[in-house]
């Protein structure tokens, strides 16, 4: 799965190559890539045809567009394109000319600009992914949504499929003693925490592991014993590993072909925990362990990241 640096770069992508244009013309060669819209092809169609993409917004995972009839960002929207990559989707700016890609689910076509493409083209293989149109809804706490160009001047609307989640450690109205408040009342194990989208959104299984990592901290160690320094650590630890993977995919990648196949791809020469069972620590020179967790693995330092005895797993 994509984590959220690398939809945070899909974001930046797209935000330069389409916020402020409208859309000309819609196209689904797959209905399946639309699935999430229930009322089917043409009432997408109909939200589509005509609006205008105001910005491109993220929380956590979640990518959408706020949508206007008309062209001014004074416009308050009332609708959002919201677009889900799942495993293997790509959303790619493209001239009409190029050959459309074997796995092209759905086209749009944008009003021209002289300095950008004119097609936005979501490719999927596996088809986990899809788009569709929703409502936006005020957010709970009254400040903006995510992370975007419109947000950032207080636009306080939220897709309805993205309302419970948290904010994510790079979100600038990120809640650290909310958080903390939280920790301490659930009586869980932390990575099980941080990977729980209404604690806090946006942090995988790979960043969980690499900022447990550089936070010395053990995946099962028992929330209600955090302390306030100790829930700053992490999230501290865990912003700055996504930022310096967001470093790396935003110099890494095309700015047209906004990719988030293979995920932390790019950034795995950086890693310090994860997929390094067996290895030395960078650290102290341990070997590192794996351990299943979740149906998936965790990855640590038995000497860096002692078990606490009171672990929850």
């Amino acid at each position: 799965m994509p984590e959220l640096p690398e939809v945070e770069v899909v974001r930046r992508g797209l935000e330069r190559w389409i916020a402020g244009r409208s859309i000309t013309d819609v196209s689904v060669p797959d209905p399946r890539s639309i699935r999430r819209h229930t009322l089917g092809l043409e009432d997408f169609r109909g939200n589509l045809m005509g609006a205008t993409v105001l910005d491109v917004v993220r929380r956590g995972k979640f990518l959408w567009m706020p949508l206007s009839d008309d062209a001014s960002s004074s416009s308050t929207p009332h609708t959002a394109l919201v677009a889900h990559l799942g495993m293997s989707g790509q959303l790619l700016v493209e001239s009409p000319e190029q050959p459309h890609e074997k796995h092209l689910k759905v086209r749009l076509s944008f009003s021209p600009r002289a300095d950008a493409p004119e097609e936005l083209r979501f490719v999927d293989q596996r088809i986990f992914g899809g788009m569709f149109v929703t409502s936006l809804v005020p957010t709970a706490d009254g400040l903006p949504g995510g992370c975007g160009m419109v947000t950032d001047g207080g636009l306080a609307l939220i897709p309805e499929e993205a309302a419970h989640i948290g904010r994510d450690p790079l979100d600038q109205f990120f809640d650290m003693e909310a958080l903390h408040q939280k920790l301490r009342a659930r009586k869980t194990g932390l990575k099980r925490a941080l990977l729980d989208q209404a604690f806090v959104s946006g942090i995988g299984n790979i960043y969980a592991d690499e900022a447990l990592w550089a936070a010395k901290m053990h995946y099962a160690r028992p929330t209600e014993t955090m302390r306030r320094p100790d829930t700053e650590r992490i999230i501290h630890a865990a912003r700055d590993v996504m930022e310096r993977a967001l470093d790396a995919g935003g110099t890494s990648f095309d700015s047209l072909y906004v990719n988030v196949n293979g995920a932390s791809g790019y950034f795995s020469r950086s890693l310090n925990a994860y997929g390094r069972d067996g290895q030395p620590c960078p650290r102290c020179g341990t070997l590192m362990k794996r351990e299943t967790f979740m149906n998936r693995g965790s990855h640590f330092c038995p000497l860096c990241q002692s078990k606490p005895h009171n672990a929850r797993l």
